[in-house]
């Protein structure tokens, strides 16, 4: 209904403005001069009207104003014909109403300026007084705002053609001021016009104004003669000491963000005390940080444009100013949220970035606290707590990562003591979050932490990804995918912690194990294996050497194993036994490389005890006899007694697998175990013979069942005996084979199919072998008689 009434009240006025502004436009094409000052003054009494909303009355205003061209061109005109332009002058002055009197007056003021008739300064400064006549906010705001639209050219400015002495020059300064003094207080006591219900609409509506106010501040900064010193020692506290009294929340903000934007850049590095003194004098509900991050972002730019203005910035001190006045505002406005402090000092830090990016200690300065400082993000983080709010949060978040994607260099975070503290306050979720971005930033920039200390302060960053924090249980839920990828990022990371020097490398290892096994059993089957591959490679890079090339008992290969032995110890405590069993042979193999019998004894024993206590599914104590027979096969380090030893106990397990074709195949297996390729004392053809005809006796007591899988382990068997035959095993004879494929030539009769493709193979590489002509070989494939084939 209102909006109804607003449009009616507007279509009447405008109606009523186009009417009187045909009847002066008709007057001045007839140059009749008391008529055209009588049809505008009615043009303008329109202007009068309390109806309007600011919006509408915006529209009259363009309206009349349009109209109010063409009578200063007729007011020219009259002048050019010798008409007196100080009697034009008195003449508007009699118009009977004081709002249209005024526009009339600006309109033919801005004439007599032009003409040189008289000092502009005068004129101004008649014109500006006398529109205190008009105290209405809003038609107070419009008159005002269309006495600087009219004289924005004309002001005695320095190279314009009015151009005067420097007092003439102050003058034009001074006249602007005034008329953005009344305009601001105009301005600001809009919000009081009206009943309190509707504050919030007129809030609204004197936001859509603030343009009107600002356009005074963008007259000043195009001024020519306002130079630094003018701007400092006038214009900037003028206006700050307007912007400050006045105590309206929408002015304060709107006007400080004018002053940032309007002026140039080395006026505001010049005048830093001054514009930032004025911070925490603003009200508590000014948006503050919108403030001084456009104020620190235009800062940034400029010196990222400039390379000549850094040494400015120095010469000001400017981050200690930026750092200094953020804390007075945090400390002025008690109520100002978590997120709206942290988004502040995340300003500070970008700018830091950018213009003293070679300066750590500044960089230190906003995520920590010195005695010197007013504050710090830490100083106000440790009086929130823990941080609840997901806003704010975020904002820790972006404040950390800033200088990460400033550095691509984590080991330059490492040295900032003040980062790990501002992690403490985030929450356990944010605290991971914040953690995966540390390690992506290492594996994306290939970055190496390469020394024991370096370690330990990354650690400290990633700890949310180490251990739980404290309060969480294990009936939280974790979402297992996520957990799973948190984890790897992790194993991944312990790859990147790489010194080439022996010594140190060893430090680090020992550092590494010390914050994994804080992990608890879900996470260390994901965290131990890298950490045993990243020993072992050290351990194969220092054997050969000195027993002792450090003079440090920590760091020869034993003592690391020693260190792997109580690590792997772990992981079986951690229900992941047959993981435990596979780094054990792996650290075993380590020992062999560097001949350290007693330590890979040790670790095979550690690894069967796993099997016969841990390992209870079949298929698992399958690939887990294979693994340890594989390992076995490889080592050269046991002396025959051991060696038997640990040979009979795996033989002894494969016998007692629960499959016969298990038993079978991993009996076979163990014949490798008494033929070996290197070392005469590996070579007793006579027990592996033994082996091999113990598992064909197994096969013949396994059929029955399935006499295609029966022939299956025949053909592997056959196998078996023809790679010992080409290895100079006497045990094996030509015979022998013959028996056994017998046996199979039997077998395969009664199989239907499925093992026929493995048969042929197996039967042409015989084939294959007994035509070749290198003697040797062919000549052992000769005694095999084939005729069983056909």
């Amino acid at each position: 209904m209102i909006a109804d009434d607003d449009e009616k009240w507007l279509a009447a006025a405008t109606s009523a403005v186009k009417q009187n502004a045909f009847y002066m436009q008709r007057a001045i094409d007839s140059n009749n001069l008391k008529d055209a000052l009588k049809f505008s003054a009615q043009m303008l009494g329109e202007l009068r009207t309390s109806k309007l909303s600011p919006h509408k009355y915006y529209e009259l205003y363009i309206r009349a104003s349009d109209e109010l061209r063409s009578l200063e061109m007729f007011f020219r005109d009259e002048t050019a014909r010798g008409c007196s332009i100080a009697e034009l002058y008195e003449l508007v002055q009699h118009a009977g109403n004081i709002l249209p009197r005024l526009y009339l007056l600006c309109t033919i003021g801005s004439v007599y300026i032009k003409s040189k008739d008289v000092a502009a300064k005068d004129i101004l400064k008649d014109l500006v007084e006398m529109c205190r006549a008009v105290q209405h906010p809003l038609r107070g705001l419009f008159l005002r705002s269309y006495l600087a639209q009219v004289t924005r050219d004309k002001l005695p400015s320095i190279g314009s053609e009015l151009e005067g002495d420097t007092e003439t020059h102050m003058d034009a300064l001074e006249f602007v001021l005034q008329n953005f003094t009344e305009m601001n207080k105009l301005w600001v006591r809009m919000q009081h016009q009206g009943p309190t219900r509707e504050k919030e609409k007129r809030e609204k509506e004197r936001n859509e104004l603030r343009d009107l106010v600002g356009k005074n501040l963008h007259i000043l900064g195009q001024l020519e003669g306002v130079d630094l010193v003018v701007y400092r020692d006038t214009v900037l506290p003028r206006i700050l000491e307007q912007v400050v009294n006045c105590k309206d929340e929408l002015a304060q903000c709107y006007l400080m963000d004018c002053i940032i934007q309007v002026f140039p850049d080395d006026f505001h590095l010049q005048t830093l005390d001054v514009l930032l003194g004025a911070c925490p004098q603003l009200q508590p509900s000014v948006d503050i940080k919108t403030v001084l991050s456009g104020l620190m972002e235009r800062l940034s730019n400029y010196a990222a444009s400039s390379v000549e203005a850094l040494p400015n910035f120095l010469q000001v001190d400017a981050f200690s100013k930026l750092n200094h006045a953020i804390g007075k505002v945090v400390e002025a406005q008690v109520d100002l949220p978590a997120s709206a402090s942290v988004t502040l000092y995340l300003f500070l830090l970008k700018f830091t970035l950018h213009v003293h990016s070679d300066r750590l200690d500044y960089v230190d300065q906003g995520f920590g606290i010195k005695p010197s400082e007013h504050g710090s993000c830490v100083s106000q983080l440790s009086a929130t707590g823990k941080l609840c709010d997901d806003k704010a949060s975020k904002q820790i978040v972006a404040f950390l990562s800033a200088p990460l994607e400033k550095f691509n260099d984590v080991v330059t975070i490492l040295k900032l003591t003040n980062y790990p503290r501002v992690m403490e306050y985030l929450d356990h979720d944010t605290n991971k979050a914040m953690a995966i971005i540390i390690i992506q930033s290492i594996l994306k920039n290939n970055t190496r932490i390469a020394t024991a200390d370096e370690v330990d302060a990354l650690f400290e960053l990633i700890k949310g990804l180490i251990k739980d924090f404290d309060g969480l249980t294990d009936n939280d839920e974790i979402d297992e995918e996520d957990f799973q990828e948190e984890q790897n990022s992790v194993a991944r990371l312990v790859h990147f912690l790489y010194n080439d020097d022996p010594e140190e490398m060893s430090k680090i290892i020992f550092r590494i194990r010390k914050h994994i096994l804080t992990g608890g059993p879900k996470r260390l089957p994901l965290t131990i294996p890298p950490l045993v591959l990243s020993a072992l490679k050290l351990i194969r890079r220092m054997r050969g050497g000195d027993e002792n090339p450090f003079g440090d008992d920590t760091s020869t290969p034993q003592k690391i194993l020693q260190l792997l032995t109580e690590t792997v110890e772990v992981l079986s405590d951690a229900s992941a036994s047959e993981l435990a069993l596979r780094l054990y042979l792996q650290c075993a193999q380590a020992a062999n490389d560097c001949e350290l019998e007693t330590v890979a004894y040790e670790f095979f024993t550690k690894a069967y005890l796993l099997y016969e206590e841990e390992i209870s599914d079949s298929k698992a104590q399958v690939t887990a006899l294979r693994l340890i027979i594989g390992t076995l096969q490889r080592m050269r380090v046991f002396n025959v007694e051991n060696r038997d030893i640990l040979t009979h106990k795996a033989t002894g397990y494969s016998v007692k697998l629960l499959k016969k074709p298990d038993q079978c195949r991993a009996v076979y297996e163990c014949a490798h175990l008494y033929w070996a390729e290197e070392g005469e004392n590996l070579k007793d053809g006579e027990r592996a013979q033994k082996i091999a005809d113990a598992v064909q006796k197994m096969a013949n007591a396994s059929r029955g069942a399935s006499s295609t899988g029966s022939v299956s382990l025949y053909v592997e068997l056959l196998n078996k005996y023809l790679y010992f035959l080409e290895k100079g095993n006497p045990q094996v004879t030509g015979e022998t084979i013959q028996s056994l494929a017998e046996l199979i030539r039997s077998e395969t009769k009664k199989a239907e199919s499925g093992a026929g493709t493995f048969i042929t193979s197996t039967l042409r590489y015989m084939e294959f072998q007994r035509q070749q002509e290198d003697g040797g070989m062919s000549e052992k494939y000769q005694k095999i008689k084939m005729e069983w084939f056909e």
